[in-house]
């Protein structure tokens, strides 16, 4: 999407769009697990606190509790998600990793920002569901206070789990609407755990007219897709690694403009893929899927927005041209009231042409591959 005449600077591509211009550009992140994102020395300070084994240097905490660069079994991919949430067991912990994610995006150009979590992982200590999320709303309302950032949640439920324990999840995500809770999700391990068994609570959600993005297509087929768009409601797709495999749904999902939450650095992680390069992600975009990036797990993959958005520029050789209509799908496919988005994207495409001047990037040579980025 773009206003106004084409520029130079439209086709620099690749290494020639440099880190200075990626930390600027107005982002979106839509697909963000709070359990997965916090900071790494304030996971070692609150693990200290609650008497975890914490080593002294960042590399042996990371080989200790956190996944390494590929692992390929769910389950054991899922498992560190435990060291996390054993944290974040009281209402300050989370509040402040909150506040502190939301903070490092906005300082990344990060507009707005929807935080995904699971309120049942945090009872373990006595907190309520209702308390889990006034905590983190609390965090995001402090963060918004200081940044601008618009930021809001998303109440997660986990296939692997009692369906009646999601519907608690989704009654959370309908009492807090309005509230800055503004969609439900269902996350956890595809294989095996189809996301109609817990048609209920999609049922509850969409009775009331609360949104909903469910994971599917990342560790099953496309057919994880189908069922979640046709039999659970989604309004967007978390991840959709694999629609590539059913020619079909994916020009259904193009041609209704169904959000994709693309995750590149967890989906190399996870074994999604076998590389980078062969991710569906450029095969998407040039089918007209509404394609948006996102980190998903920052700590865990080792990632940022403007890490995330390096990666596909470099990877796809995205144009500056490419790179701006896909954060614009970001703030199209954000759960916002539908005036707020027009507000948004209107107001990202000023400072896309804003910051073209002010960096002077119709002056700006295409740079060789390889070339260092500033």
């Amino acid at each position: 999407m773009k206003l106004g005449n084409y520029r130079p600077s439209d086709m620099l591509r690749g290494r020639a769009i440099g880190n200075d211009v990626l930390r600027l550009l107005p982002k979106t992140d839509l697909h963000c697990h709070l359990d997965g994102s916090l900071r790494l020395s304030t996971f070692m300070e609150l693990g200290r606190a609650a008497g975890m084994d914490m080593p002294g240097d960042e590399e042996s905490v990371r080989a200790r509790y956190f996944p390494p660069d590929r692992q390929a079994v769910t389950n054991e991919f899922l498992k560190h998600f435990d060291h996390t949430t054993a944290v974040l067991q009281d209402e300050a912990s989370l509040t402040r990793v909150a506040r502190e994610l939301a903070e490092d995006f906005a300082a990344e150009s990060v507009w707005c920002l929807e935080v995904r979590f699971c309120p049942l992982l945090h009872q373990a200590q006595g907190m309520t569901g209702d308390q889990a999320v006034a905590a983190v709303r609390r965090g995001l309302d402090e963060a918004q206070a200081r940044t601008g950032i618009t930021a809001n949640i998303i109440v997660t439920g986990l296939r692997q789990i009692d369906p009646a324990r999601s519907l608690e999840m989704a009654h959370l995500a309908v009492d807090w609407k309005g509230r800055g809770v503004v969609a439900f999700d269902l996350a956890g391990d595809e294989s095996d755990n189809p996301p109609k068994r817990h048609a209920e609570s999609f049922y509850h959600v969409m009775n009331n007219n609360q949104n909903v993005t469910i994971h599917a297509g990342e560790g099953f087929g496309a057919a994880s897709i189908h069922q979640a768009l046709h039999r659970c409601g989604a309004n967007r797709i978390g991840h959709g690694t694999r629609l590539e495999e059913d020619p079909d749904l994916l020009a259904y999902v193009a041609n209704n403009r169904v959000p994709l939450e693309v995750c590149l650095s967890s989906n190399v992680q996870s074994c999604v893929v076998e590389d980078l390069a062969r991710h569906p992600f450029r095969v998407y975009l040039q089918k007209g899927v509404r394609v948006c990036l996102n980190t998903d797990n920052t700590l865990f993959a080792r990632t940022s927005p403007v890490g995330e958005l390096r990666l596909a520029i470099d990877t796809f050789d995205l144009t500056l041209l490419e790179t701006e209509n896909l954060l614009i799908n970001g703030f199209k496919s954000a759960f916002l009231a539908e005036k707020r988005k027009r507000e948004m994207v209107v107001a990202a495409l000023a400072r896309f042409a804003a910051l073209r001047d002010e960096l002077d990037l119709d002056q700006r040579p295409l740079a060789a591959a390889g070339t260092p980025v500033a």
